[in-house]
This record gives structure tokens, sequence and C-alpha cells, in this order.
């Protein structure tokens, strides 16, 4: 019984560790899948390049971006920034910049785990840059096609990958040549991780010899920021709810889900012409702003200070089927 708790206390705290396998091993899953059900080399002279290129970078440059997207960080650095630098002194511009460019380096590196992943994975699959190069490679070494042209030794090699267009007599070059161009991949591949790892570790080790709080300090601050953010959206929800409530009493005269309701308010055509219709963001002083239609219109009623009238109702028991047939 005690196993479990402590592998929670292990694990809490390594929350963006758990989170960068998880992508990692969704991406190697969908790698997988992708090359699978998708990837056919045309095994054509000047397509084969740009084939293989294509399936190796696009998918890897969509996941960046949608790294970068679901990344929370990356909307807290630029919605409102505009007005916000207008706001700043020129004496904090330079501090600002530093904490902008720190933050926006742990994004991309949280970004960067899915992409690098699919790139690793694929060069050590190794088929896309077997797809992308055969063309160019010096088959001149393997003695095979030694009496043709330039052009049609191209246009064999192209047909490399696809082993059902190789003529007979090149199999074995065709078997020499894909070995060697799985290599490169693969050797590719293992750089790119090793470079990756190297890089992160000299980066954590950079950033904790420079860090002003040592090891126990650093991870109450991390503790309090989670606990903070978890108060914080808490609080929001409960605060726009109750805010939306008072809105929503202005109009109807009551609160849904409220007991024993005695009033209500019925709200006129112009009312409801009012709050229909599509809603933006409406800037009211240099302060506050209108989320909606509803909240504009309400806003407009408290200032005009007007008595609305509501209708008073009393709800009676109703009856069972018993007392009906008494």
């Amino acid at each position: 019984m005690t196993f479990l708790p402590k592998w929670l206390t292990f694990l809490k705290g390594k929350e963006v560790v758990i989170a960068n396998a998880i992508i990692a091993i969704l991406t190697i899953g969908g790698q997988q899948l992708f090359s699978f059900f998708t990837f056919s080399c045309p095994c054509h002279v000047g397509q084969n390049l740009i084939y293989g290129l294509a399936f190796l970078g696009v998918p890897a440059l969509i996941l960046l971006i949608v790294g970068y997207a679901l990344n929370n960080q990356t909307w807290r650095l630029v919605m409102g920034k505009s007005s916000h630098f207008e706001r700043e002194s020129s004496s904090n511009w330079l501090l600002k910049y530093k904490l902008l460019c720190f933050v926006l380096c742990s994004i991309t590196g949280r970004a960067l785990v899915a992409p690098v992943t699919w790139l690793a994975v694929t060069l050590i699959n190794g088929s896309y840059y077997i797809c992308a190069v055969s063309e160019y490679v010096p088959v001149h070494y393997y003695g095979a096609a030694p009496n043709v042209t330039a052009s049609e030794r191209s246009r064999i090699l192209a047909t490399f990958p696809c082993g059902q267009l190789v003529p007979p007599e090149l199999s074995r070059a065709r078997d020499e040549v894909i070995l060697l161009l799985r290599y490169q991949s693969q050797v590719a591949g293992w750089l790119l991780i090793a470079v990756v790892v190297i890089t992160v570790f000299l980066s954590y080790c950079l950033a904790s010899c420079f860090s002003p709080l040592s090891f126990l300090h650093f991870r109450y601050w991390n503790s309090y920021v989670d606990n903070e953010q978890e108060l914080f959206d808490e609080a929001t929800e409960q605060h726009s709810r109750l805010y939306a409530m008072q809105n929503v009493r202005k109009f109807f005269g009551f609160v849904p889900g409220s007991e024993n309701v005695k009033e209500i308010r019925i709200p006129s055509l112009r009312e409801w012409q009012a709050i229909s219709g599509l809603a933006f963001l409406k800037r009211v002083d240099k302060e506050h702003y209108d989320y909606s239609l509803l909240h504009d219109w309400a806003l407009k009623e408290r200032a005009s200070g007007k008595d609305h009238s509501v209708i008073t109702f009393i709800l009676l028991p109703m009856k069972s089927e018993g007392d009906n047939e008494n």
C-alpha cells in the first residue's frame, strides 16, 4: 500500500519530464503509423529528393508549430504585449528583453521535443533518407552501369528504393547502396540524439549554476508557482461565475438553480436585441472591458438606475393523482 505513494512522491515535480516523455512516445508511434500507411517513394528522378525531404521536414515543422501553439506560456508571452511595452520606460527594456529571451528559449525547448523526436526516429529508420538521396550516390564505386550516361545512371539510381524496379544484374549494387545510405541515415540520427541530449544537459547545468536560488529554495519556488496557478484558476472560475450570475439575474430577475423563485423579469424586445448578435471585446475605459453584449447591457442598466417591473408569482404545490381521485 505504501509503494504507490512513494512513486507519487518521486514523480511530483517531474511533470515536465513526464510530459516530454509522453510526447516523444506518441511521436514515435505516430511516425511508425505514418510511414506504414502513407510513405511510398516515387522512385523517379527529381521527385525522390522532394518527396523524401517533404516527409522528413514538413511533419517536423508542423509538430514545432503545434508545440508552440499548445504551450500556454506562448500566449502569455505575446498577448497584450504591444500596449504593455508602450507603458514601460526605456530603462526597463533591457531587463524585459532578457526575460523575454529566457522565456522564449524555455518555450522553444519544450516545442522541439516532438520535431526532434520525429527527425531522430525517421533518420534511424532510414527509409526517407534512402528515398531522398538515392540518385546522388556515387555508384561507380560498385561497378554498376559503367557504360551509361549520367542521366541514365541517375534514373537507375532513383529506382533503387523500389527493389522490384531494379534490373537483376544490379541487385547486388542496389543492396550495397541501400546499406550505405541506411548507415549514413542512422549515424545522423544517433548524432542528432547525442547533440540534443548534451545540449539539454549543459543548458540545465548552466541554468543551475547561475541560479540565485539554492536547490531546496528552487523546489519551494516551483511548488509555490504550481499552487498559486491552481488556486488562481479556481478563483477565476468562481469569480467569473459569480459575476456572470449578477448579469443574468439583472436580465431575467433570477439565477438558474435558485430555489423558491418568486419573481421573474420579462425582458423587452429592445433588450433582447441589445444582447443578441456578435459579441466583441469592447474597451470601456483605460482599465475595464465589456466581455459580452449582456455584460455591456447590464453595466448600462446599472448606470442608468432604471427600475424594471417584475412579475411576482406563487408556486402552488402539485397535486398527486391520489388527491385528484379523492
